[in-house]
């Protein structure tokens, strides 16, 4: 059943594979179900992973945009597929947004009664930065990262209803590649090669594939999310009583090392795994150590 009907009627796509436990998977902002594959297959003989397109991603991109935020919608969509699963427990596997999502659902629904194992990837519970938690999203420069957040949130707020960058007027289409340029590089720390922008400035065709979605009023819904998510989930976190695992990319720029250690110490049946050579995208920096540590977590669930 690779579709499963939303509380707002929609059809979300969820790829499922393998036999045995299940598994929930939950991706981060940009990726798709497939892209997870090369990491769990090997396990498919014992699990059964269960994984679903975000809306705007994947087979679930032409899903209406609701009128809810975006980790609210994602957790309500969430909390619909589990009831129509009807598994009494399972695992779950949640990267960056996936795990947002999932820390909503243990403050405010009833996600933590099904958990009898969880892996946490790389985020933090709180993205907002203060003076009790300077661990937050981008950490020192978050503050620079909301005002350029709030730059694009304006520009798309200002755009007649249009859904695909080729349908903005030249001018308008590089003033946004603009913005999104200095938006990448802020993540980046400033070491990422201008090169490809450059390029993508001067082939239109090209630009679309900057962005990590190509409908543009759903990037301006995740734009929006994370501008005005001011949540914290560290007592949520903190409660869990099944085994728990965090994976942390030691060189996060996103989400400091600091914070998320910080966090694995306060859940008291948890243990943590460091990617020495890794940045946020731990799938990408240390694919086989993922793939083996992911393998590792599975098995002590078997």
């Amino acid at each position: 059943m690779p579709y499963y009907r939303m509380p707002d009627q929609e059809q979300l796509y969820v790829r499922e594979f393998g036999q045995g436990k299940p598994v929930l998977v939950l991706s981060g902002l940009g990726m798709q179900s497939w892209q997870w594959m090369p990491f769990l297959i090997q396990n498919s003989k014992h699990y059964k992973f269960i994984i679903p397109d975000w809306r705007g991603f994947g087979r679930s991109k032409h899903c209406r945009i609701p009128e809810i935020d975006a980790i609210s919608s994602h957790w309500r969509d969430l909390e619909a597929l589990i009831q129509q699963l009807k598994y009494p427990e399972f695992a779950v596997i949640a990267f960056s947004m996936g795990a947002t999502t999932a820390m909503h659902g243990m403050k405010y629904g009833n996600l933590k009664q099904y958990l009898n194992r969880y892996l946490h990837i790389d985020q933090a519970p709180k993205i907002g930065v203060d003076s009790q938690w300077p661990y937050g999203l981008l950490s020192q420069q978050h503050l620079d990262f909301k005002k350029l957040l709030a730059e694009i949130s304006l520009f798309f707020s200002a755009l007649p209803p249009v859904q695909k960058l080729e349908d903005l007027e030249p001018a308008s289409r590089q003033e946004f590649i603009k913005i999104w340029s200095k938006f990448i590089l802020l993540q980046n720390n400033h070491t990422f090669s201008p090169v490809l922008w450059n390029t993508a400035l001067k082939y239109d065709k090209l630009q679309k594939h900057l962005l990590p979605l190509h409908r543009l009023d759903y990037l301006a819904w995740y734009i929006n999310n994370y501008l005005y998510h001011d949540e914290d989930y560290r007592e949520a976190i903190a409660e869990l009583n099944c085994p728990t695992t965090f994976f942390i990319g030691e060189k996060s720029t996103l989400y400091p090392s600091q914070g998320q250690k910080i966090v694995a110490n306060s859940v008291k049946n948890a243990k943590q795994v460091v990617f020495e050579r890794s940045g946020h995208a731990i799938l990408i920096n240390e694919p086989f150590k993922f793939k083996r540590e992911i393998s590792r977590f599975l098995s002590s669930y078997h």
